[in-house]
């Protein structure tokens, strides 16, 4: 003898109050949540928009014009002035350092962490990693002493190569960090499935490892370039002529003993700007997943 047990449905009136108070929850607007917002983007725009309209603005007028509203008569005399006081040749010199130390350290970190990764474990490569690590504790202000005397004995001052070895140097420890951990998100399946298939350890790094990390590569390549871009202290140390001058140490000379003529050093640093804006625009997707990648798990 079997016995059937029926439920009745909740009735409209017990389901449909929680719905509406469900939804009067989502839907009721974060009205200060939004005014943070908004001091924030303004926190954040209003400098930028001066920073643009001022470099347009000329030196005579500049004290008396008003700081936030457009110029009446624009004028491209600043950029000129920028473009004919070696602006070029500073430009060419910092290309040519951010490239020449954030290529060879990306790489070299790179096959570094897939080393360290896909090495087994050994004491080697454990004390490698280690040495690494340390390098993280470093900063470059508590070593500029040794790595000035370094580049005299090696008879490098005054030359792009002093400002690119120590940078090459200083980039790679957080760069085998961010890139070890992507390496390892990689699932060991597709290792087996390359090895089994008869490729090498040299075929499996880059073609499988390189391209599923390439989200970190991106990330730590932006990175990399945004820092040699912007140092200071390694030009000012190891160089003294005016042609090794970087962008960083160029800005400074748009200054006279008495004045300073604000809207050109404005439009020079737009000017020095737009290569890592470019950049970032180009690698954003890239970068906005390679920041989260390899810290997963």
């Amino acid at each position: 003898m079997t016995s059937t047990v029926t439920t009745q449905p909740p009735r409209s009136d017990q389901v449909r109050p929680g719905r509406v108070r469900f939804r009067g929850v989502r839907n009721r607007p974060n009205v200060l949540g939004a005014l943070v917002s908004l001091l924030w983007l303004a926190v954040v725009v209003i400098p930028i928009y001066w920073i643009v309209i001022t470099s347009f603005v000329d030196q005579n007028d500049y004290f008396t014009h008003n700081p936030l509203l457009p110029p009446s008569s624009p004028t491209l005399d600043n950029y000129r002035l920028v473009l004919e006081n070696s602006f070029v040749q500073y430009f060419f010199n910092t290309a040519i350092v951010t490239i020449g130390a954030v290529v060879p350290a990306v790489l070299m970190s790179f096959m570094a962490a897939f080393a360290i990764v896909r090495g087994g474990g050994g004491r080697f490569l454990t004390g490698v990693n280690t040495l690494f690590l340390m390098g993280l504790a470093i900063p470059l202000q508590a070593v500029i002493i040794p790595v000035y005397l370094i580049i005299i004995r090696l008879q490098l001052y005054n030359t792009l190569v002093a400002l690119i070895l120590p940078s090459i140097a200083f980039a790679i420890p957080l760069t085998v960090l961010v890139l070890s951990n992507s390496v390892r998100d990689v699932p060991k399946e597709l290792f087996e499935s390359m090895r089994l298939d008869g490729c090498t350890e040299w075929g499996t790094m880059w073609r499988l490892a390189f391209p599923l990390t390439r989200p970190a590569i991106v990330t730590v390549t932006i990175y990399n370039g945004l820092i040699v871009w912007n140092n200071y202290l390694l030009p000012l140390i190891l160089t003294d002529r005016p042609d090794r001058r970087t962008l960083p140490l160029g800005l400074a000379a748009f200054q006279g003993q008495y004045t300073v003529n604000i809207p050109a050093v404005l439009a020079s640093v737009l000017l020095s700007t737009l290569p890592i804006l470019t950049l970032y625009v180009i690698g954003r997707r890239q970068l906005l997943s390679g920041l989260t990648a390899g810290f997963s798990k």
